[in-house]
């Protein structure tokens, strides 16, 4: 299951690689749209199933970039954890190409 969460992540966050593909940038662009939603529901699946491999950790870093707007709210350490996900926000694609790769590579299940 978490490979196909990483995989529609992954997709959100290279939508700007994805010219070459104009109907897979429009689902990307679609999907966006509720990548709060699925931020927060990529953390909650990691912290509730236990999966902390490789496809545990990226989904991590996913759902950190894409819920970077309400950060803020949590308390003490809210500024803290806005300040990371921005900054790994500037390397948004790549990183969205990473993950897209790693959810493919557990859906082949070859890792």
């Amino acid at each position: 299951m978490i490979e196909w969460i990483n995989i529609i992540a992954g997709l959100i966050l290279c939508v700007s690689f994805l010219d070459a593909v104009p109907s897979l940038q429009k689902l990307a662009k679609w999907l966006g749209s509720f990548d709060t939603i699925i931020g927060i529901i990529l953390i909650l699946y990691v912290i509730i199933t236990g999966t902390w491999g490789l496809q545990g950790i990226v989904a991590i870093v996913a759902g950190f970039i894409m819920i970077v707007g309400i950060l803020p709210a949590i308390p003490a350490i809210g500024k803290s954890l806005e300040k990371f996900a921005k900054w790994l926000g500037g390397f948004q694609g790549i990183i969205g190409i990473i993950i897209l790769l790693v959810g493919l590579v557990g859906v082949l299940r070859l890792i």
